[in-house]
């Protein structure tokens, strides 16, 4: 329920609601783009970033807060660490099980190998299940790989890497046949056809979906053919250090059990990172749409190990999070909200910016209506935010589209007594995606024998901005590429003797840099959320691990 200062702004949207179904919003021009998105972007703020000092990307710009863990010290000794012991021994080892992760399993079974899944929290548990929209693929008389290759490109600002994109674009049908054949129940329309919508810089229909559930739909298969198939996994395992051999290899990882506090060996022919994004970092301090879990750990690992990255200065934040309730601060507010109608409005009930425009456009667009113009609405709290008109989808279409393609929306709102249905949301950018990564080809091989990645953790796709419905798609295709050249990389795999000099190799670039007592210990593991120190997130995100316990940094 809006308070009255609210309800007062409220009354101005429906006001205008009448002129502006015949009001056709300009779309911005390439000038005007480039302006927006210097000056009011996040990435685009100079005191948001550094360059890193160690590593393989040393001297790179890279947002504050990612730079802090990138740079942070291993939370292992490897002085303390018993190599000989090992606890599983697999062809491929998988990090993670979002969609990236639970699809690269699947295929590297498929493909002869003994494989071993492992995951920070419960099976599932991964942005993959907070996707709403849909997930593109090019499959209508009228579209085609090509035109979505230009599409994707293009929302990229075209600094994607042509081959990963063309990758994407070309396996993306298959991917849908394929969810489908594992039982995804995709929206169709009275015909049988896939009932497709657009999305900000989309020029086609071609985004697949199941209501508003999308992500939540494609894990939940997954999940169970995973299970089905019988494929080993471990849950509450997160990685915290990758093992290599003296040939330079990857062989396996350390693994913290988060129930014992014990550590364990897996050593493995080849691993897959697929471990997600990165929003619990909350990059100059925005809220965040990403599950608990997303603390970039995958990134930090690799990048220890020398892995290479890109694209490490640029961040999505989608333009919709939800800025009241206070409750749900920063979660999303589906794309496919404007997909079916919603106009992006201010105070006054005007609309400001073409709704379909690509998410940085837009994200910069609500951030200048609200800093720049003052046209934004502040709630009790603090926090400030536009209008998104929902109730315009139903005047527009027909009664009861809302209720009927956005059930996940309606909802979360209906817990705070708001009903999207005849009542505005209000809204404001969240950070939503990690467009850059580990740098990948299109088999999803790192720059690092042995090491692959696969999803979010990786670069290259997006380019410096990502369209709605290709993470979904980037997670199943480079997800089944990874783990089906993992196997086939596994199959010739010889590995030498197991080694942690890497780490002893990286505490040395620290303290020559100055930075060994200046950085957090690194990956975070956990989101540090606890006020009081004695607090035990704070506490557990100030640990060292070592052999088989856990000891005070």
């Amino acid at each position: 329920m809006y308070p009255a200062y609210m309800e007062e702004s409220i009354r101005k949207v429906e006001a205008t609601r009448e002129r502006r179904l015949k009001e056709t919003f300009p779309r911005i021009t390439d000038k005007e783009k480039a302006v927006l998105l210097q000056k009011f972007h996040p990435d685009f703020v100079t005191e948001g970033m550094r360059e890193l000092l160690v590593g393989p990307n040393k001297g790179e710009p890279t947002p504050n807060e990612m730079a802090d863990v990138l740079e942070g010290n291993s939370r292992i000794d490897p002085d303390k660490i018993n190599l000989d012991k090992v606890d599983y021994e697999v062809d491929v080892l998988v990090i993670g099980c979002g969609g990236a992760g639970a699809s690269a399993a699947l295929l590297a079974q498929e493909n002869g190998a003994n494989v071993l899944l492992i995951t920070k929290l419960r099976l599932g548990d991964a942005n993959t299940v907070g996707a709403q929209a849909g997930t593109q693929a090019a499959d209508r008389a009228n579209d085609s790989p090509a035109i979505h290759y230009l599409d994707t490109m293009g929302g990229g600002r075209f600094t994607n890497v042509p081959e990963l994109v063309e990758a994407l674009v070309k396996d993306a049908p298959s991917v849908i046949k394929w969810l489908e054949t594992l039982g995804v129940n995709w929206d169709k329309d009275p015909d049988g056809s896939m009932h497709e919508l657009s999305g900000g810089g989309a020029s086609r229909l071609r985004l697949h979906s199941a209501r508003d559930y999308t992500g939540l739909e494609e894990m939940r298969v997954l999940r169970d053919e995973v299970r089905n198939r019988c494929i080993d996994y471990l849950e509450f395992s997160p990685i915290v250090e990758l093992v290599m051999d003296d040939k330079g290899q990857v062989a396996g990882a350390m693994l913290v059990n988060l129930e014992t506090n014990e550590l364990n060996l897996v050593k493995a022919k080849a691993v897959i990172m697929a471990t997600g994004g990165a929003g619990r970092l909350h990059i100059q301090n925005f809220p965040t749409t990403n599950h608990y879990g997303a603390t970039a750990d995958g990134l930090v690992i690799a990048y220890r190990v020398g892995a290479e990255l890109i694209f490490m200065d640029t961040m999505q934040y989608h333009p919709t999070g939800a800025a009241y309730p206070v409750q749900i601060l920063g979660q999303l507010v589906t794309e496919k909200v404007r997909t079916l109608g919603g106009q992006l409005v201010n105070a006054e009930g005007e609309q400001f910016i073409m709704p379909l425009e690509p998410r940085d456009v837009v994200a910069s667009a609500n951030i200048r209506e609200c800093k720049e113009r003052g046209r934004g609405i502040v709630t009790s709290t603090g926090e400030v935010g536009v209008w998104l008109d929902s109730p315009m989808i139903d005047i527009m279409r027909s009664g009861g589209t809302i209720a009927r393609e956005l059930p996940a929306m309606v909802r979360q709102f209906s817990r705070f007594n708001i009903d999207i249905t005849k009542e505005p949301m209000l809204v404001y950018p969240t950070l939503h995606y990690q467009n850059g990564g580990i740098k990948i080809n299109p088999d999803g091989a790192t720059t690092i024998p042995g090491l692959f990645a696969a999803g979010e953790c990786e670069g290259g796709v997006h380019g410096q901005n990502r369209l709605i419905g290709n993470s979904t798609l980037d997670i199943f295709v480079f997800g089944r590429r990874a783990g089906r050249a993992a196997a086939q990389y596994a199959k010739e795999a010889r590995l030498g003797t197991l080694t942690l000099d890497h780490v002893r190799r990286w505490q040395k670039e620290l303290r020559e840099a100055g930075l060994a007592e200046l950085r957090p210990v690194s990956p975070m593991l956990l989101p540090n959320y606890a006020r009081q120190p004695q607090d035990y997130l704070t506490d557990y995100a100030k640990q060292t691990l070592t052999a088989g316990q856990i000891k005070m940094a």
